[in-house]
């Protein structure tokens, strides 16, 4: 494994984290829908001036692909409104452990089962216990979350 591709990544959850709680935090004064809006607006800007100096690939290969692969647009668009839905109301952490628990479940899936021509890999009792850990971990950050709301009121 490449050692920049594990920096690249989490560069990518730290960015993850920051734009979630600035995003819950403008969502309280802009609206949720609003802020979800600004999020893709500007990526799409700045996605565009992107494609125009760096981009390699054909983007009108998306009217050549299976259409529920453009699912993922959709998809995309809910994981950001969820995001500025949830951090105002249970913390950004509580909102990245769910978010992780959800990516390891459903990745569970997917690796057991092969979908999306991914690699099968059975469903084995280390995999059981990362998640039950995953859980626990959100059950702890959750209450403690709680009663330090509870405590500033």
């Amino acid at each position: 494994m490449s050692i920049m591709m594990v920096l690249f990544t989490l560069i990518g959850g730290l960015t993850l984290s920051i734009q979630s709680a600035v995003n819950g935090t403008l969502s309280r004064k802009a609206g949720t829908i609003e802020t979800t809006l600004l999020t893709f607006l500007t990526g799409t800007m700045f996605l565009a001036i992107f494609i125009l100096f760096f981009g390699q690939g054909n983007l009108l290969a998306i009217f050549e692909v299976p259409k529920w692969q453009l699912s993922a647009v959709f998809l995309g668009v809910l994981f950001v409104l969820f995001i500025v839905i949830a951090v105002p109301r249970i913390g950004v952490i509580a909102t990245n452990i769910t978010v992780i628990i959800g990516q390891l479940v459903i990745g569970i899936v997917i690796d057991h089962f092969g979908w999306f021509n991914s690699l099968v890999i059975p469903l084995d009792m280390k995999r059981y216990f990362a998640l039950l850990f995953m859980i626990i971990a959100l059950y702890f950050i959750y209450k403690g979350n709680t009663r330090a709301s509870e405590e500033h009121r």
